[in-house]
Protein backbone atom coordinates (compact mmCIF):
# COMPACT_ATOMS: atom_id res chain seq x y z
CA UNK A 1 0.00 0.00 0.00
CA UNK A 2 1.47 3.50 -1.36
CA UNK A 3 0.82 6.28 1.80
CA UNK A 4 1.38 10.30 1.24
CA UNK A 5 0.04 12.73 3.18
CA UNK A 6 -1.60 16.03 2.52
CA UNK A 7 0.76 18.08 1.29
CA UNK A 8 1.93 15.61 -0.95
CA UNK A 9 -1.24 14.96 -2.43
CA UNK A 10 -2.00 18.74 -2.87
CA UNK A 11 1.64 19.09 -4.25
CA UNK A 12 1.35 15.81 -6.73
CA UNK A 13 -2.50 14.24 -6.87
CA UNK A 14 -1.37 13.19 -9.69
CA UNK A 15 1.06 10.58 -8.31
CA UNK A 16 -1.34 9.37 -6.02
CA UNK A 17 -3.79 8.51 -8.39
CA UNK A 18 -1.10 6.31 -10.84
CA UNK A 19 -0.56 4.71 -7.24
CA UNK A 20 -4.39 4.14 -6.87
CA UNK A 21 -4.40 2.38 -10.40
CA UNK A 22 -2.01 -0.61 -8.67
CA UNK A 23 -3.43 -0.44 -4.78
CA UNK A 24 -5.27 1.69 -2.22
CA UNK A 25 -3.29 5.17 -1.46
CA UNK A 26 -3.55 5.91 2.04
CA UNK A 27 -3.27 9.61 3.31
CA UNK A 28 -1.85 10.37 6.67
CA UNK A 29 -2.77 13.90 8.02
CA UNK A 30 0.22 14.32 10.63
CA UNK A 31 1.29 10.79 10.38
CA UNK A 32 -2.26 9.73 11.29
CA UNK A 33 -4.66 8.07 8.81
CA UNK A 34 -7.01 10.00 7.25
CA UNK A 35 -8.16 9.00 4.23
CA UNK A 36 -8.17 6.34 1.33
CA UNK A 37 -7.97 6.76 -2.91
CA UNK A 38 -8.98 3.69 -4.12
CA UNK A 39 -9.65 2.80 -7.66
CA UNK A 40 -12.98 2.38 -8.74
CA UNK A 41 -12.21 -0.45 -11.48
CA UNK A 42 -10.78 -2.78 -8.42
CA UNK A 43 -12.76 -4.95 -7.36
CA UNK A 44 -13.55 -5.47 -3.81
CA UNK A 45 -11.77 -8.52 -3.19
CA UNK A 46 -8.67 -6.86 -4.57
CA UNK A 47 -9.48 -4.03 -2.05
CA UNK A 48 -10.10 -6.32 1.23
CA UNK A 49 -6.32 -8.26 0.85
CA UNK A 50 -4.93 -4.86 0.20
CA UNK A 51 -6.79 -2.71 3.06
CA UNK A 52 -5.58 -5.66 5.87
CA UNK A 53 -2.26 -4.53 5.92
CA UNK A 54 -4.11 -0.68 6.80
CA UNK A 55 -6.32 -2.05 9.32
CA UNK A 56 -4.01 -3.87 11.11
CA UNK A 57 -1.85 -0.94 11.11
CA UNK A 58 -4.07 1.08 12.69
CA UNK A 59 -5.35 -1.52 15.60
CA UNK A 60 -1.16 -1.85 16.43
CA UNK A 61 -0.59 1.70 16.45
CA UNK A 62 -3.66 2.39 18.87
CA UNK A 63 -2.43 -0.68 21.18
CA UNK A 64 -5.43 -2.47 20.28
CA UNK A 65 -3.58 -5.42 19.44
CA UNK A 66 -0.14 -6.66 19.29
CA UNK A 67 2.80 -6.66 16.66
CA UNK A 68 2.06 -10.32 16.74
CA UNK A 69 -1.52 -10.26 16.40
CA UNK A 70 -1.81 -7.30 14.09
CA UNK A 71 0.79 -8.81 11.86
CA UNK A 72 -1.64 -11.86 11.44
CA UNK A 73 -4.20 -9.81 10.92
CA UNK A 74 -2.34 -7.85 8.11
CA UNK A 75 -1.73 -11.09 6.28
CA UNK A 76 1.84 -10.06 6.05
CA UNK A 77 5.09 -12.15 7.30
CA UNK A 78 5.93 -10.57 10.99
CA UNK A 79 8.75 -8.40 8.95
CA UNK A 80 6.94 -7.41 6.05
CA UNK A 81 4.61 -5.84 8.47
CA UNK A 82 7.38 -4.14 10.35
CA UNK A 83 8.43 -2.73 7.26
CA UNK A 84 5.00 -1.88 6.76
CA UNK A 85 5.20 0.37 9.67
CA UNK A 86 7.75 1.90 9.08
CA UNK A 87 7.07 3.06 5.88
CA UNK A 88 4.23 4.78 7.76
CA UNK A 89 6.44 6.07 10.48
CA UNK A 90 4.53 4.00 13.32
CA UNK A 91 7.03 3.47 16.06
CA UNK A 92 7.26 -0.21 17.04
CA UNK A 93 7.85 0.80 20.94
CA UNK A 94 6.32 3.31 22.66
CA UNK A 95 8.49 4.81 25.48
CA UNK A 96 6.45 4.49 29.23
CA UNK A 97 7.13 5.41 32.48
CA UNK A 98 8.83 1.92 32.92
CA UNK A 99 11.48 2.78 30.68
CA UNK A 100 13.57 5.83 32.53
CA UNK A 101 13.81 2.86 35.14
CA UNK A 102 14.68 -0.05 32.94
CA UNK A 103 17.70 2.44 31.62
CA UNK A 104 18.88 3.56 34.97
CA UNK A 105 19.09 -0.33 35.75
CA UNK A 106 20.97 -1.04 32.26
CA UNK A 107 23.10 1.71 32.96
CA UNK A 108 24.40 0.52 36.64
CA UNK A 109 24.61 -2.79 35.16
CA UNK A 110 26.91 -1.49 32.11
CA UNK A 111 28.98 0.64 34.68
Amino acid sequence: MYATNVRNLKRNPSEALRHAEQEPVLILKGNEPNAMILNIKSSLGDISEQLKPALAASLFKDRVMSLGAAAQISGLSLSEFIEHLTQLDIDLVVPDQQTAKELETLDSWLS
